[in-house]
């Protein structure tokens, strides 16, 4: 069977879903054998860091979903797409596709009406294609199953790495810039989704009081549908909250080393790597107990009920009150964290790829090299 990977992700901002895409391809790629070297077909306006990824093929016409949609599945023919950012071209025929989650059909209140439209189109497609189809989770696996009428024998599980954050050289520049102490704030990873549940941790925040010395530190933007109520506006304002914006890897990367806990809130997740990461690094997790979360922590994080306030207070609180507990956690989610590695999840996904991972699977790779 002949693969190309679809580049569409290279010309995207790196979030969750870019960085399985990259990490992947780029582990597949060094694992590769003569004979059976992967391509990665990219848009005109791909861009660091997928724009260095080996064995590019750049095909220029159009660009975004048109590019998927039109350029792709022409520059594709006669090729096995492997596609590992949920959506791919709907006139295509042999093809893998690697679904992420259901939010839109689970949450869908953190997506744009067109966007709903679009992917649940897709997706509402996606069965009657008969492709592979890979998630990263058995939480999604369950939730793929349930909504596409899919046979969970029919869905191979692709967990993601953590050991990027090896080629990560910490900046702790911002450590200074924010006027942050170690091992005394917080980080929570913010995001305009109301699916990270910002509101639910200021809440609990203003219930933090007695932990004065305590910072809060969120990376990301502000939502303005959560900030419109003027009552979250006030507790945003609080002394103890920083608002660090948009900051690099490195950055993030010297602020996990270095931060008392991550609090990691999300109301829905189809894995959860910042916990992972932070993990990695070194630095305890605080995380919500909804969705796939557990699954990706294990035992290695102090678990929240994420819908309430008090208890994301409480379990802050302890958290923050106790440094036995944090060295605790240090040690037991660097372990957990370190188990996850891209040169094994690119092996398994090389051998779903190649039929050698179950035999529903092997079937279905035959299947789909058929054609």
């Amino acid at each position: 069977m002949a693969f190309a990977i679809n580049g569409k992700f290279t010309s995207q901002p790196v979030t969750g879903v870019q960085r399985v895409a990259y990490e992947l391809t780029r582990a597949m790629q060094m694992r590769e054998e003569p004979g059976n070297e992967l391509e990665i077909f990219v848009p005109h306006n791909a861009m660091e860091p997928g724009a260095s990824l080996k064995r590019q093929r750049r095909f220029p016409w159009l660009r975004g979903t048109l590019w998927e949609q039109i350029t792709l599945p022409f520059a594709a023919r006669g090729r096995t797409l492997v596609n590992l950012c949920n959506t791919n071209p709907i006139l295509k025929r042999r093809q893998v596709v690697m679904v992420h989650d259901m939010a839109v059909y689970d949450a869908p209140n953190g997506f744009s009406k067109k966007f709903l439209l679009w992917y649940r189109l897709c997706f509402s497609i996606l069965p009657r294609m008969e492709p592979f189809v890979l998630t990263v989770s058995a939480f999604s696996k369950r939730r793929i199953s349930h909504h596409l009428k899919i046979d969970e024998s029919r869905i191979a599980v692709i967990q993601p790495g953590a050991d990027h954050l090896d080629r990560v050289v910490p900046d702790y520049r911002v450590i200074d810039r924010l006027q942050l102490t170690e091992d005394t704030y917080c980080v929570i990873v913010g995001s305009l989704d109301p699916r990270k549940n910002l509101q639910r941790v200021l809440e609990a925040i203003s219930g933090l009081s007695h932990l004065r010395n305590v910072r809060f530190v969120i990376v990301g933007g502000k939502n303005s549908r959560i900030f419109a109520n003027e009552g979250v506006e006030e507790m945003s304002r609080s002394q103890q909250v920083i608002w660090a914006g948009f900051v690099s890897d490195g950055e993030l990367k010297a602020l996990y080393e270095r931060a008392g806990c991550l609090i990691f809130p999300s109301l829905y997740e189809g894995f959860g790597l910042p916990p992972l990461e932070a993990m990695y690094c070194g630095c305890p997790v605080v995380a919500s107990s909804r969705t796939s979360i557990p699954e990706a922590c294990g035992d290695a994080a102090m678990y929240c009920d994420a819908t309430s306030a008090q208890d994301v207070a409480d379990k802050i609180s302890l958290m923050m009150s106790d440094g036995a507990i944090r060295q605790r956690y240090r040690v037991k989610g660097r372990a957990h964290a370190r188990e996850y590695r891209w040169d094994r999840s690119a092996k398994k996904l090389l051998d779903v790829l190649y039929g050698k991972e179950s035999e529903p699977l092997a079937e279905l790779a035959a299947r789909v090299s058929a054609g």
